[in-house]
């Protein structure tokens, strides 16, 4: 219920005051009365602590309550119609007690859909929060045991790793390059966290015989050691290739449907995703990413990608002013940015964040599609384009740089040491066709 414990006091107070009246009303001896009273506290109040569930639940101990009221009638020889008195209405307090909590969050119901590993933990994330809360019980022992000795170069304030690059934005959020971070001490600190990632792609229609190539090199190079879960849309499940991950990762086929136009697929990825994590994700994993599926992977794709709200700055845009750059200007598009305003331009070929921000990005840019498309309008660079809108006013957490989606047909400067996800090769009229 995650409230103030001094607060649950009230219920109880007032139950134990109805509770004395009601001995003088009913000619019942005093002393008898406080036993369930006081136990519907205790179990109140330690259900405050233990349960950490939205109000629903209270009926849990305002029913078991109920039970050792009706139990205390028995052995006290109490009339049972009059010990539910104090009882209701103590639940009826413990209930309005509540309404402080946040009425605006998104409450949905588990459905089943996917068989998942025994071991998986079941998550339930509000999607109105900034952040996820996963409470666990950790002794200081435990604590203290899970990070490994490591040796590694003192850093130094004076001493920069990198000055060819930019490494923070104008907001501060940490731009992420090969040679700015020590993977070892990432992964120390995030196995302690033990969280879930999952990875959106899709594969409609002609974009199937991406799939191999995008699986075998993300099994081996994304999140490495790290718990993940691939959700695969596809139109046509009876093609996806037979393969083995590692026993940290796991495949879900989603069959979906296609359109007639690419554009069309493109751009209903976003309410798919929105719709997917209101339905199943939150319950399921603790950040997500969308991906396209004709990209490989060479290079180590870390745990330095998570964060609450990250973006890929565009291999194609990297270098050019904002001016320049390529997004929406048509002010009667729902995706315009003005002239004169942009930070970086961005790929939706990778982005993601916590499961609560991504649907957010994700819900907020659907609507911006389906305005548009009200409108009679297509903005340039399809859902693009409405990341781009969006990623400007909910600046991103934390950018990846063009290392992460590097595009096969530009030539590779200095600055791009790594090249960790590079666009496959392809004749984009044909598998589009």
């Amino acid at each position: 219920m995650d409230i103030k414990k001094v607060h649950i006091v009230i219920p109880i107070v007032m139950a134990g005051i109805i509770g004395y009246l009601g001995t003088k009303i009913m000619d019942i001896k005093k002393v008898h009365i406080v036993i369930p009273i006081v136990m519907a506290g205790i179990i109140g109040y330690f259900g405050t602590e233990i349960m950490d569930i939205k109000k629903v639940h209270i009926l849990i101990p305002i029913v078991m309550a109920g039970i050792i009221g009706y139990l205390g009638t028995k052995i006290m020889d109490i009339k049972e119609v009059h010990i539910l008195i104090p009882i209701v209405m103590a639940g009826i307090i413990g209930y309005l007690g509540q309404v402080d909590l946040d009425e605006t969050s998104l409450v949905i119901s588990r459905i089943p859909h996917i068989s998942r590993p025994s071991s998986q933990p079941v998550r339930q994330v509000d999607l109105d929060e900034t952040s996820l809360v996963i409470s666990r019980q950790t002794d200081l022992n435990e604590a203290f045991s899970v990070l490994p000795r490591m040796s590694y170069p003192q850093p130094f304030v004076d001493k920069p790793q990198r000055t060819d690059v930019l490494l923070m934005s104008p907001w501060l959020a940490p731009i992420m390059w090969e040679g700015t971070f020590n993977r070892d001490i990432l992964n120390a600190q995030y196995r302690q966290k033990k969280f879930v990632v999952g990875v959106a792609t899709f594969a409609v229609k002609k974009y199937v015989r991406f799939i191999e190539g995008f699986l075998g090199s993300a099994n081996k190079f994304f999140l490495s050691g790290h718990r993940v879960n691939f959700y695969l849309f596809t139109d046509h499940p009876e093609k996806v290739p037979s393969m083995k991950l590692a026993p940290e990762k796991s495949l879900f086929i989603i069959p979906v449907q296609n359109y007639s136009r690419w554009q069309d697929i493109s751009m209903n990825r976003m309410d798919i995703i929105s719709n997917r994590i209101r339905t199943h994700w939150h319950y399921e994993v603790d950040y997500l990413y969308s991906m396209d599926i004709d990209v490989q992977m060479f290079e180590h794709i870390g745990v330095e990608i998570i964060d609450t709200l990250v973006g890929t700055i565009s291999s194609w845009q990297y270098t050019k002013p904002r001016d320049s750059n390529s997004y929406e200007r048509r002010p009667e598009s729902r995706a315009a940015i003005p002239s004169g305003e942009g930070d970086f331009y961005y790929a939706a070929s990778f982005y993601g964040g916590s499961v609560s921000e991504v649907y957010k990005l994700t819900t907020a840019c659907f609507k911006g599609v389906t305005e548009d498309r009200a409108n009679g309008i297509e903005a340039k660079w399809h859902e693009e384009s409405h990341l781009n809108k969006y990623l400007l006013y909910h600046k991103p957490t934390r950018l990846l740089s063009p290392e992460y989606y590097w595009d096969e047909e530009l030539p590779r400067p200095q600055i791009i040491r790594v090249k960790r996800l590079s666009s496959v090769r392809k004749d984009l009229e044909e598998v589009r066709s």
